[in-house]
């Protein structure tokens, strides 16, 4: 994921924000936030690349064929296939991808092909007056994860934590998708649970961290760019939301300083509610010795006293939730599953 970059990264972008033409205002949308317009079969998505850049070119045919395949014509971003370095052209091309979607008539929704690393360095280069004016789903995970977090701290735009373009477009994510988007259905998102072969189930399971139901807007993504943007403008108020996180290839170490992060920085104090989803590769490495991630989660959540629940279908993962970024949901620790209470796209 190159996430190491990143955080070198921030500081880049961070640097030059008072010099770019994009103003930065919070609203008041904590009790009114912004819902996307809604999509339908026949409508044109676009096609973006706001991080790394994608080596295989085959990804770019397979990324526009799932879109296809789901019923939408595609609109390939003008810097889509574009390269500096490890990202997918210069930070000002990739940001005028991004706003050119969003200012684009045509185009109704915005898939990003992949993650990676380097959304962060486009944060001060975005237009979020125009994304206010222009209200549309935007879908991504992982290094998207920074998108998520600035465009609902500057606007308060629902936007969907999912599978990016060249992601698995399985049947449990289709099904997920047309559930979400096409019959906008208010959603309850549990575990989907095989028996197979053995005398218990043992793919997909929750445990129960701390029991209890609890409503609040869902905020949150993957952990090391979450706390990456900690003190910065594009860090998202946590207060009375329910927290989800995710990560992949990180030592319990690193999963402790970044938790550590989050108490420090007052969102644990915050939160009324919290979702580990899955953290692929996050084993102890060598050394004197480690504590488990289980531990590392113990020792930050259970003294909240709030509930929480890990393991959900959250993360790097080839079926995996698609998570309305900012929505209202009820969460229920016991059953390890969210709901969403209310609609998540403008009336018509």
């Amino acid at each position: 994921m190159q996430k190491r970059t990143f955080i070198k990264s921030l500081g880049i972008a961070a640097a030059s924000l008072p010099f770019m033409g994009f103003s930065i205002e919070k609203d008041e949308f904590a009790k009114k936030p912004r819902y996307p317009n809604p999509i339908k079969k026949g409508d044109t998505v676009g096609l973006i690349s706001p991080s790394a850049a994608t080596a295989d070119r085959m990804q770019f045919t397979f990324a526009k064929e799932a879109m296809e395949a789901l019923g939408f014509k595609v609109k390939l971003g003008k810097n889509l296939q574009n390269r500096r370095g490890y990202l997918a052209g210069t930070d000002e091309e990739r940001a005028a991808d991004l706003n050119s979607m969003f200012a684009d008539p045509e185009v109704k929704a915005i898939i990003c092909i992949r993650g990676g690393s380097g959304a962060a360095r486009i944060l001060p280069l975005i237009d979020y007056s125009l994304i206010k004016k222009n209200p549309k789903p935007l879908l991504g995970y992982s290094d998207i994860t920074a998108l998520h977090q600035a465009i609902f701290s500057q606007t308060g735009l629902i936007s969907f934590h999912g599978p990016n373009g060249t992601g698995s477009w399985n049947s449990f994510n289709v099904k997920q998708f047309e559930q979400l988007f096409f019959d906008q259905e208010l959603l309850q998102f549990q575990n989907e649970q095989t028996k197979g072969d053995d005398l218990v189930i043992k793919s997909n399971r929750i445990q129960t961290l701390y029991p209890g139901t609890v409503s609040g807007r869902i905020l949150g993504g993957n952990l090391t760019v979450l706390t990456a943007l900690s003190g910065t403008p594009y860090y998202t108020d946590f207060q009375n939301a329910i927290l989800f996180i995710e990560d992949i290839g990180e030592d319990p170490y690193r999963i402790d300083r970044m938790m550590s992060t989050l108490r420090l920085n007052g969102t644990l104090d915050k939160i009324k509610g919290f979702i580990f989803g899955q953290c692929n590769d996050c084993e102890p490495g060598g050394g004197y010795g480690s504590l488990t991630v289980d531990q590392v989660l113990d020792d930050y959540i259970l003294p909240l006293k709030i509930p929480a629940y890990s393991g959900a279908m959250i993360g790097h993962i080839s079926k995996q939730f698609i998570v309305p970024h900012g929505a209202l949901v009820e969460m229920n620790a016991e059953m390890g599953n969210f709901t969403l209470k209310e609609p998540i796209f403008k009336e018509s």
